[in-house]
């Protein structure tokens, strides 16, 4: 019933009750905006609400979207976990705990037990907290296309600019793949204004397994990004006596900006202390 009038909007909510029905109502109509949780999506409906009049598809009846499976080799997160259901997770306090650490991070309990992994990734905000340990990780994204896989894109590669991603009219996020593996070392740090509660002003994810590095920045580029040139580096035990000396590396991987909630300046400081003070205490090269 379309009844517009004075200060009054329409907004209609689909509700597949299979995943080959959810990909058909994408492709039949590339404005159809899906939601799970709704944290991103929701927050913005006080001030913005004229914006939001368009067809939502919500996904939260569909259990193949859900869940956590363990398989021999790798993690598989439905794209409607919750951060909640992570943090809930033993195993995945044990084997993946940046998982955990930063679904902690990601506002209160409240949005923890509605947030989901694949509304962040979907969201493609260059501050989400999740997307930076998954993509320590090695993770990758499993899109599925009228309820069958259609491709598996490493999330590195998964996003092609700022709120741009790898994903098709009537392509969904089905899950989250990670590889198991042993770690040597692991670690995720979140500066904001304060220490919960806050958007990102820089964020940082580091892995290594065995002499492999991963260095993921969130909130210092259009996108999360990998710092080849910083994995470089340290792959190379190139001796690294203060803060100073990363940042003419991280300066090739990062061009950070200034915006509302920072300076690049600030951004580009701040993760050259917080890398050097971790990796001191793990690597005899850096003093």
């Amino acid at each position: 019933l379309d009844e517009r009038g004075p200060g009054r909007i329409v907004l209609q909510v689909l509700m597949p009750t299979t995943l080959s029905e959810a990909c058909k109502l994408l492709a039949d109509d590339s404005s159809v905006v899906p939601i799970a949780g709704g944290t991103d999506i929701m927050v913005h409906w006080p001030s913005k609400l004229n914006e939001q009049e368009r067809t939502y598809l919500d996904l939260t009846g569909l259990p193949e979207l859900n869940g956590i499976e363990w398989a021999e080799h790798e993690l598989l997160l439905g794209a409607t976990t919750t951060y909640w259901q992570t943090i809930s997770d033993r195993q995945v306090a044990t084997e993946f705990p940046l998982l955990v650490d930063a679904a902690r991070q990601v506002g209160a309990v409240q949005i923890q037990s509605r947030g989901t992994w694949g509304g962040n990734i979907a969201n493609a905000s260059p501050a989400a907290d999740g997307v930076p340990v998954l993509m320590a990780y090695d993770a990758s994204v499993e899109l599925v296309s009228d309820g069958d896989l259609s491709e598996l894109i490493p999330l590195s590669a998964f996003y092609t600019g700022y709120k741009s991603m790898r994903l098709s009219p009537g392509q969904l996020i089905h899950r989250i793949r990670i590889p198991r593996r042993s770690y040597d070392l692991q670690f995720f740090e979140k500066v904001g204004a304060r220490r919960a509660q806050a958007i990102t002003k820089v964020g940082l994810a580091v892995t290594r397994h065995g002499a492999q590095w991963r260095i993921v920045v969130n909130s210092a580029a259009a996108t999360i990004k990998r710092c080849p040139s910083i994995e470089r580096l340290l792959d190379s035990k190139s001796i690294i006596a203060s803060p100073g000396d990363l940042l003419p590396t991280i300066r090739q991987d990062l061009s950070p900006i200034d915006d509302i909630r920072s300076t690049g300046s600030y951004r580009l400081h701040t993760l050259s202390r917080v890398l050097y003070y971790t990796l001191r205490d793990h690597c005899d090269w850096i003093r």
